[in-house]
This record gives C-alpha cells, sequence and structure tokens, in this order.
C-alpha cells in the first residue's frame, strides 16, 4: 500500500509511505529510492520501478498534499 499524507506539516523532501505486511518505508520522490525504513528488497525494486514510471504524478500529488488537497490515485504497477 503506497500513501501520500495531506497537510504543510509533512516534512520535505516530496516522499510517500510504502507498507507491506509488517514492514513500512519512505521512499524520496525525487531520487525514487528508499530513505527510511525495512521494506523486504523484492519490494523496495517493485516500488522503486513504480516510482520512476510516476514520478511527475507523484510530484504533483505532492504538491496537491501540501495544500491540503485530495491527491490522483496512481495505476499501480502492472
Amino acid at each position: 500500500m503506497i500513501r501520500m499524507y495531506l497537510g504543510r506539516k509533512e516534512h520535505n523532501p516530496p516522499h510517500f509511505h510504502a507498507y507491506y505486511q509488517d514492514s513500512k518505508g519512505v521512499f524520496d520522490i525525487s531520487k525514487c529510492e528508499l530513505t527510511e525504513g525495512n521494506l523486504p528488497r523484492r519490494q523496495v525494486k517493485l516500488i522503486e520501478a513504480w516510482a520512476e514510471l510516476h514520478k511527475e504524478e507523484l510530484l504533483a500529488d505532492w504538491r496537491l498534499a501540501q495544500n491540503g488537497e485530495i491527491p490522483f490515485k496512481i495505476d499501480p504497477l502492472k
């Protein structure tokens, strides 16, 4: 599951949170890489690939979220 939290208090750099079973991680959108967390390696690679494909959408959603607006849904990795 991928989540982006709303509000100006959410810190920079632009990022999103990923959850898989009992693991979680934070991914930098600009770098498309895991910056915090303990996700399994396979899931990290899949999420990084997905983030690279949807980088512009993620950055647009980050701007919306910073303004307290609901971000658009982004298609999952297929």
